[in-house]
C-alpha cells in the first residue's frame, strides 16, 4: 500500500507523492490539497500566494551564492483524472489512492494513480523542501482544473510571476523534452427528446461494451485504440436498422479528454426478437474483436436482462440521434506534414449520455478537438457542431485554449539539452506533444517566457491502467536538480 513509497529513492520526491496520493484531489476538489500545501509552506518559512482563480504560487529564495541566477518557475497542476473500472467502489472526493509496486512500476488498483501530474508536483515540492540544492530564486506554480478545462491556466492572474524561465513538469516520457503542444476546444452538446411508452410485449436489456484500454485523448489518439462510445453507436445503429431495438438510455465515457473505455445502453426488444438480437450481438462482438483484437484483447460486448424500461425514444428521433452519433468525428483527422509521427488534428468522442428526466429524455455529449494549428481546431469543431445542429441540438464551443508554438532556438532549450546530455549520457529527443499542456496559455499571459516540459515515464494516463516507472523518477529528479544548479545568470 502507500507505505511502500517511503522505501523508494529519491525519498524526498516519493514522500511528497505519497502526500498527494493520500489527499483526494479530483478536478474541482483541489482546495484540501492547496490548504495543506499552504500550511506546509508557512511552516518552512516559504511565501505563498493564491490568485482569484485558486492557483497557488510558492516562492523560495535563491540558495547562498545563487542570488544572481534567473528565477525559474516550476509548474504543474494539482488535480488528477478520476477514472475507475465499472463496479469499483471508490470515491475520489474522499478516498485516498492505494498504491502498489509491480515490476518496477507504481500503480493503483482499478483507479487512476494520479501520477499525472502528481509526480511533477511532488518534484517541485521536493525542490522547495531540500536544503542542499543549488538554485536561483524559485516560483512553484500549481494550477487547478487542468484535467477538465485548463481553467487554472486560462484564468491565471497576470503579473504574479517574476520568472522568465519555466519548467513544466507534466510530460510522460523519459528522454524527451517538449517545446510545443496542441491547442483545443470543448464541444458541448445537448438536446431534449420526447418519449413514448415502451410496448407491453417487450423486454428490457443492457448492452455493455467494456474491457477497452482507453487512455489519453491526445497522447494515445493515434494508437488505434477503440472508443467504447464509437462502438456503442455502431452497435445500436446495426440493431436499429433491423428494427430490433428501441433505445431508452445510454452512457459512455466520463471525461472529454479520455478515450472512452466503457459504454452501456438500455434497450427494449420485442419478445419475439430476443433470440435474433442475441445472435446479432454475438456476431457483432466477433466482428469488433476481429477489427480491434490485436490492440484491444479484452474487448467484451455483453447483453443482460435489466430493470424494465417505461419509456423509449420515438422511432424517428432514435434514427436522427443514432445517425448523428455514427457521424460524429473521432480519432486522428490529420497527421502533421512538418513533424514526423506527430498528430496534427484530432477529435475525441469523450462522453455521451441519454437519461430520463421529468420532461423527457435528455441527450448530452462532450467532444474535445485538438490541433497544433489554432485555425484547424475550429475547422474540425465546426464539423462536429454541424452534425448535431442537424438534429436540433444546442452546440456550444467552450474552453478554447491556444497551442504552444515551438521555438527551437530558445536559450532555455539549449541549456536543457546540454544538461540532459551531461546527466543522462545521451541526447534528448526534442518533441511537440498532441496534448494541452498549460505552457501555451501561460506563455500568452507572459510574453517572452521561455519554457520546456519534461518528466518521468508514465503509461496509461487518464485510465485505471496508469503506472509510473520508479527508475525514471530518479533520472527525472537528477535532471531537474542539475538544470536548476546550472541555470544562467539574470540578463542585465
Amino acid at each position: 500500500m502507500n507505505q511502500y513509497l517511503e522505501t523508494l529513492e529519491p525519498t524526498l520526491i516519493w514522500k511528497h507523492f505519497r502526500t498527494l496520493c493520500d489527499t483526494p484531489r479530483p478536478s474541482f476538489h483541489e482546495a484540501q490539497l492547496r490548504e495543506l500545501l499552504i500550511e506546509w509552506s508557512h511552516a518552512r518559512g516559504l511565501a505563498t500566494y493564491v490568485d482569484p482563480c485558486g492557483n497557488l504560487v510558492i516562492r523560495k529564495p535563491a540558495s547562498l551564492g545563487m542570488e544572481n541566477k534567473e528565477t525559474v518557475v516550476l509548474q504543474g497542476h494539482l488535480d488528477m483524472v478520476a477514472q475507475k473500472n465499472a463496479g469499483v467502489e471508490h470515491d475520489f472526493v474522499t478516498d485516498p489512492i492505494a498504491t502498489h509496486i509491480v515490476d518496477g512500476w507504481v500503480t493503483a488498483k482499478d483507479t487512476t494513480l494520479g501520477a499525472d501530474n502528481g509526480i511533477g508536483v511532488a518534484a517541485a515540492l521536493a525542490v522547495l523542501e531540500a536544503d542542499d540544492l543549488k538554485h536561483g530564486p524559485i516560483e512553484a506554480l500549481f494550477t487547478i482544473e487542468e484535467e477538465t478545462s485548463l481553467r487554472g491556466a486560462l484564468e491565471l492572474e497576470k503579473g504574479i510571476l517574476e520568472g522568465r524561465l519555466l519548467l513544466n513538469l507534466d510530460s510522460e516520457d523519459r528522454g524527451d523534452v517538449y517545446i510545443g503542444c496542441a491547442g483545443g476546444v470543448d464541444i458541448n452538446i445537448k438536446r431534449e427528446f420526447d418519449v413514448e411508452a415502451v410496448s407491453t410485449d417487450s423486454a428490457s436489456f443492457t448492452l455493455s461494451i467494456s474491457g477497452l484500454k482507453g487512455g489519453h485523448s491526445g497522447l494515445d489518439i493515434h494508437k488505434g485504440r477503440a472508443s467504447a462510445n464509437v462502438l456503442l453507436a455502431r452497435l445500436l445503429v446495426k440493431l436499429a436498422d433491423e428494427k430490433l431495438i428501441r433505445v431508452s438510455a445510454f452512457n459512455g465515457g466520463t471525461l472529454r479528454n479520455a478515450i472512452a473505455r466503457e459504454a452501456f445502453a438500455k434497450v427494449c426488444v420485442n419478445a419475439s426478437d430476443i433470440d435474433r438480437v442475441k445472435a446479432l450481438v454475438d456476431d457483432i462482438e466477433q466482428q469488433m474483436q476481429l477489427e480491434f483484437g490485436a490492440i484491444e484483447s479484452k474487448l467484451s460486448l455483453t447483453m443482460s436482462v435489466s430493470e424494465p424500461n417505461l419509456y423509449c425514444l420515438k422511432e424517428a428521433d432514435q434514427s436522427l440521434l443514432l445517425n448523428a452519433l455514427i457521424s460524429a468525428p473521432h480519432g486522428v483527422n490529420r497527421m502533421s506534414a512538418e513533424l514526423t509521427g506527430v498528430t496534427e488534428t484530432s477529435c475525441n468522442f469523450g462522453v455521451i449520455s441519454l437519461v430520463a428526466e421529468s420532461t423527457g429524455l435528455i441527450f448530452e455529449s462532450c467532444l474535445l478537438v485538438r490541433s497544433l494549428i489554432n485555425t484547424a481546431v475550429f475547422d474540425l469543431a465546426r464539423v462536429a457542431k454541424a452534425v448535431f445542429e442537424q438534429i436540433g441540438a444546442s452546440v456550444d464551443l467552450e474552453n478554447d485554449y491556444p497551442g504552444w508554438r515551438p521555438d527551437p532556438n530558445a536559450g532555455l532549450l539549449a541549456h536543457f539539452l546540454q544538461v540532459h546530455k551531461d546527466v543522462m549520457g545521451y541526447e534528448a529527443n526534442v518533441k511537440v506533444i498532441h496534448a494541452g499542456l498549460e505552457c501555451g496559455i501561460i506563455g500568452a499571459k507572459y510574453p517572452g517566457m521561455e519554457m520546456v516540459s519534461f518528466g518521468p515515464n508514465i503509461r496509461g494516463a487518464h485510465s485505471p491502467d496508469e503506472r509510473l516507472e520508479i527508475d525514471s523518477v530518479g533520472d527525472f529528479w537528477r535532471l531537474l536538480v542539475k538544470v536548476l544548479e546550472e541555470v544562467p545568470n539574470k540578463i542585465a
